[in-house]
C-alpha cells in the first residue's frame, strides 16, 4: 500500500528517498547502488519489504519516444538531498523495485509531497500499487 510519511528519523519511510542495491536488468547478479524513491511498504512474517522507485541523473526527455518503445517510462522529480551535487532527478515509474529494510543503507532525503503523490499517480499505470 501507498503511503506519504516520511520522518527523518534515519528509518525508512514512504517519500524519502534511500539508497539501495538495485540489480541490473540484463543481468540480475549485477547491479549497482542507486537512489531508490519508497512508495510504500509490505510485512511478510517478520520481514519488512519496501516497494520503490528508482532514480537517476540521466535526463531522458531527450531520448523519450526511444526509452517509451523500449518500455521505460521516466518522470521528473526535481533536485533533492539524495544527489550530492544536485542534479535534476528523473524516476523510473515502470520498474518497481523491491528491497527489505536491511538492504536500505541510507535516508537520502524526503521528495514534497505534491510531486510523491504525482509519481505514484503515474506508477498506478504500470504497477497495481493502491
Amino acid at each position: 500500500m501507498t503511503s506519504y510519511a516520511p520522518e527523518a528519523d534515519g528509518e525508512p519511510d514512504p517519500g524519502e528517498v534511500v539508497w539501495g542495491w538495485v540489480p541490473f536488468e540484463e543481468d540480475a547478479s549485477q547491479g549497482k547502488d542507486r537512489p531508490v524513491l519508497l512508495i510504500g511498504r509490505t510485512v511478510v512474517g517478520v520481514e519488512e519489504y519496501w516497494a520503490g522507485l528508482m532514480l537517476t541523473s540521466k535526463d531522458h526527455d531527450r531520448d523519450a519516444a526511444d526509452e517509451a518503445r523500449h518500455g521505460r517510462h521516466w518522470m521528473d522529480v526535481g533536485t533533492g538531498g539524495w544527489d550530492s551535487e544536485h542534479r535534476p532527478s528523473e524516476v523510473r515509474l515502470d520498474r518497481l523495485i523491491v528491497l527489505r529494510s536491511d538492504a536500505i543503507r541510507r535516508e537520502g532525503a524526503a521528495l514534497g509531497r505534491e510531486v510523491f503523490d504525482r509519481v505514484v499517480a503515474e506508477a498506478k499505470r504500470f504497477h497495481a500499487v493502491r
